[in-house]
């Protein structure tokens, strides 16, 4: 299932009018085949969420704290959803790299 919502994340962009065809598409499914769908496209959303609030700490963190290390930034590409919004909170207490790991050894 993730094989194939990446490959229609990537190569597969909806305009507005494509959105519309779409819903009205999934309209005249069963509410079985809705569920399904719907999971798929909630899960599109959360991922695309997560990965935007990623960038968007990473860049906080780079001008918070300096550069940012890969073994680090692997490590909160790991953190999940909830994660990522108490560290958007906890890194404007932040003033050095060490902040950072000390919280990330509490986050496990």
């Amino acid at each position: 299932m993730q094989l194939i919502s990446g490959f229609i994340d990537t190569y597969l962009r909806l305009n507005t009018q494509e959105k519309q065809i779409f819903q009205a598409e999934i309209a005249q499914f069963e509410p079985t085949q809705q569920e399904g769908v719907m999971q798929i496209v909630t899960s599109w959303m959360e991922e695309g969420i997560q990965q935007g609030e990623l960038k968007i700490i990473q860049r906080l963190l780079t001008r918070r704290i300096g550069a940012i290390t890969t073994e680090l930034q692997q490590q909160l590409g790991k953190l999940s959803l909830t994660q990522l919004e108490d560290l958007a909170e906890a890194l404007l207490d932040f003033s050095t790299e060490s902040d950072l790991v000390a919280w990330l050894q509490q986050q496990q």
